[in-house]
């Protein structure tokens, strides 16, 4: 038997930068930009607000290109704040880099099983899971078979060090890409 899991995005992650004004490290963006011209060169930003305080913080997207060198499709989406883009550029790791943040994925996800919590096979069958990621969100697996299974997190580790949960990848530490498992028991 085989189940296929699929880890969605919900909402953009929190971004992680120093505050300049209140010295938080959060700050909550929407998908809007700002667009500046300068007769023809172009800069761009993703506006985002600080958690405790609501400053105003800009991480570059564009700096100083040529307008002819800016696609017209990558223009208009900027133009129109889409979120969809906001949330493609924050997991771009040239742009994470340029601007020294970081991402929390905390509450920004959520695990769809396709079913109930714990999915009924006659005993003694193993049960075949594929986990697949729509956007590279590192999580730790443990917490996803959990999740899937509606089992705790120790109950979770305890099956997989008895080897009754076994798979080709490790599941301690965080992952972002696609992985099987296999539930014996």
């Amino acid at each position: 038997m085989s189940n296929n899991w699929v880890v969605v995005p919900t909402c953009l992650p929190i971004v992680l930068r120093r505050c300049h004004r209140c010295a938080s490290g959060r700050f909550r963006t929407n998908g809007k930009f700002r667009v500046n011209a300068n007769h023809k060169l172009l800069d761009a930003w993703l506006l985002a607000l600080c958690t405790k305080c609501g400053d105003t913080t800009k991480l570059t997207v564009l700096e100083r290109m040529h307008v002819r060198s800016v696609r017209p499709e990558l223009l208009n989406l900027l133009h129109d704040n889409d979120p969809d883009l906001a949330a493609k550029l924050l997991r771009d790791p040239f742009v994470r880099r340029r601007n020294r943040i970081a991402l929390d994925w905390d509450n920004a996800w959520r695990l769809d099983s396709g079913g109930p919590d714990r999915p009924h096979r006659p005993e003694g069958e193993a049960i075949e899971v594929s986990v697949r990621f729509a956007a590279r969100i590192p999580v730790r697996p443990v917490r996803l078979i959990a999740s899937g299974l509606g089992l705790s997190r120790a109950e979770a580790e305890e099956l997989i060090a008895e080897g009754n949960i076994v798979s080709t990848v490790r599941l301690s530490g965080k992952l972002s890409g696609d992985f099987t498992f296999t539930l014996k028991r």
